[in-house]
């Protein structure tokens, strides 16, 4: 090899070398752990990891403060209006909720209903109904561990002591804590004031704020299998007690008299001689908002409009101080300005 063709190559490869040596790193994985190890995972509260939100109850006096019960997620709690949140049930034993209710008297009395209150496939069952005294860091089940699914729990504004509860029971078989439940100890002890069948459960339960003696429920009946869904029959029903729930009576004049399926109701706090419905009925054109204005006595139908869902839905909540407007939880919140027309 003579010199020039050497020197040649020599240059060549120390060309090549300096290239390589400033060709830049090859990027990190993007996804690879230490891209994450300065991030840690925290509680945002309950979102879409939660499943449906079944209630809310916000304590009196205390707008920033709420309880959550999520279908499928535990109970939270915000005191922040929800810019933060805390989750309340992580050790209990049941994770799926169907209501929570404050008591009025005393706002570190927590009452929850466990077992989702809506009848799809995927729904979670709980066991029974709990109690806690102090805001929701402790809790203690005091029974009606086979109702499974709980609609609505109601605490007498005059007594802590006194509480009802709307057991829907078992979705997938007869029997079970069904029907409208009543403790005057606290939950030590419960008695059975409105059984309607092995397949009829109560779904929801509403208590007159002059009289705690003047309830009004709903009977449902429902059977989830896997090829499809009984939801309504001849069983379905509004009743009422006035005698704090040893009697009740089936309301029905104006009320359809078809197969009905879940109602939702709503007694106003303006007025409440006025008593909303909102009927799933087997014939279309009964379906719709019902409206009383004599406590239930009589009914007219105000308008069409019902829940399209009403396994998930039917839920209404009357505005505080106008008698005709009433909020109804559906895939979009709807609004009545006129009394459900």
């Amino acid at each position: 090899m003579n010199r020039s063709l050497a020197l040649f190559l020599g240059v060549l490869l120390s060309l090549t070398l300096s290239v390589k040596a400033q060709e830049p790193e090859k990027p990190k994985a993007l996804f690879s752990a230490e891209a994450f190890s300065g991030i840690k995972l925290r509680e945002i509260g309950p979102a879409v990891t939660s499943g449906r939100i079944a209630d809310i109850a916000v304590v009196p006096g205390k707008p920033g403060t709420w309880y959550v019960a999520a279908a499928s997620g535990g109970v939270w709690k915000t005191v922040n209006a929800g810019t933060t949140w805390t989750p309340l049930f992580d050790k209990e034993l049941s994770y799926s909720i169907g209501c929570v209710t404050v008591d009025p008297q005393n706002s570190n009395a927590i009452w929850v209903g466990t077992g989702e209150n809506n009848s799809q496939r995927s729904v979670g069952y709980g066991d029974g109904v709990y109690r806690s005294l102090d805001g929701g860091k402790s809790w203690k089940n005091v029974g009606l561990k086979a109702s499974e699914h709980i609609g609505k729990i109601v605490v007498d504004p005059k007594n802590s002591d006194v509480v009802y509860v709307a057991a829907q029971g078992p979705l997938w078989a007869p029997a079970g804590d069904r029907g409208v439940y009543k403790t005057t100890d606290g939950g030590k002890t419960w008695m059975s004031v409105l059984t309607i069948s092995e397949n009829t459960g109560a779904s929801d339960l509403w208590m007159d704020p002059r009289d705690p003696n003047v309830l009004y429920a709903t009977s449902y009946q429902r059977r989830r299998h896997v090829w499809g869904m009984v939801h309504g029959g001849p069983e379905g029903a509004i009743w009422k007690t006035t005698d704090a729930g040893a009697t009740w009576r089936k309301l029905e004049k104006g009320i359809p008299k078809v197969d009905l399926g879940r109602i939702g109701l709503a007694v106003s706090p303006a007025d409440p001689d006025v008593v909303y419905a909102m009927i799933e009925a087997s014939d279309p054109k009964d379906r719709g908002t019902y409206r009383s204005t004599d406590r239930g006595e009589s009914w007219t139908r105000a308008g069409e409009y019902s829940a399209p869902g009403p396994q998930y839905y039917q839920k209404m909540i009357p505005d505080p101080k106008n008698v005709d407007r009433v909020y109804s939880m559906d895939v979009f919140n709807m609004l009545t300005e006129d009394g459900g027309k």
